[in-house]
């Protein structure tokens, strides 16, 4: 699905992007919003209202309808509209494959009903983690503004549960990408962003998605020089409750 107009351009089904050196688990769609739709989700990230704005000591970050309490969902409110049409409408039009429904088909509601904005300054990272057992395991994240890798990491060998320090995958997100990720990839490995200004020795040989991205000779230096990168990371959240819409402001914000 192909349009020159709108800079977007999806596969015929997730099969087509599927990440071959990854376990069977993981997609990446290099044009799946155009240029245009970017800036303006950019727009509504940025003009929210400052109530939505949670900040961390690096980095701040939104989290849509509504925060999580003890792993469940109290909003049970759609998600707004910039971020249905085109993000989620898009990702549940594309089949798995030629005789399989969408990556949400199996999820409780069928559909993300949680959105997670972070907002990564250059120098900025998350330290290696797992997104924890509150959502369904398929992890949609749609990247704007600028690249950088996201970096898979697992334990050491020998069960006491150190963590290799050396990632064993590392995945270069473009502006207006989308990746997903699910099955073993979200409960066996971990995965983080290091903090630093460069992203170093990006290659065919050191960058799993190489063959899909949409630009791969922008980096033929090996380096990507970050800039600022919004991440929204799409998720099912397994336990919902509307009880948020009793508890005042606190759970309800604009």
């Amino acid at each position: 699905m192909t349009s020159p107009l709108t800079q977007i351009n999806l596969p015929q089904s997730l099969e087509a992007s599927r990440i071959h050196v990854l376990p069977r688990a993981a997609y990446y769609i290099a044009d799946f919003i155009s240029e245009e739709e970017e800036e303006a989700i950019l727009h509504k990230v940025e003009t929210a209202p400052k109530a939505r704005w949670r900040q961390l000591t690096h980095r701040r970050l939104q989290t849509w309808p509504s925060d999580l309490i003890k792993d469940t969902l109290l909003d049970a409110r759609p998600l707004p509209d910039w971020l249905e049409d085109p993000v989620v409408s898009r990702i549940l039009s594309i089949p798995l494959s030629d005789d399989e429904p969408n990556i949400f088909a199996g999820s409780p509601h069928g559909r993300p009903n949680h959105v997670l904005i972070n907002e990564y300054p250059p120098s900025t990272g998350i330290m290696p983690h797992k997104d924890g057992s509150a959502y369904h395991p398929v992890v949609c994240t749609v990247s704007l503004g600028a690249s950088l890798c996201l970096n898979l990491y697992k334990s050491k060998e020998g069960g006491d549960g150190a963590l290799d320090p050396e990632p064993v995958w590392r995945i270069l997100q473009e502006p207006r990408s989308l990746l997903i990720t699910t099955a073993d990839l979200y409960s066996e490995y971990l995965h983080g962003i290091a903090p630093i200004s460069t992203d170093v020795d990006i290659s065919a040989q050191t960058i799993a998605n190489w063959s899909l991205l949409r630009a791969p000779s922008s980096y033929q230096d090996g380096l990507n020089q970050r800039q600022t990168r919004t991440s929204l990371t799409f998720r099912d959240v397994l336990k919902v409750s509307k009880l948020g819409s009793k508890l005042g402001p606190m759970f309800n914000r604009p």
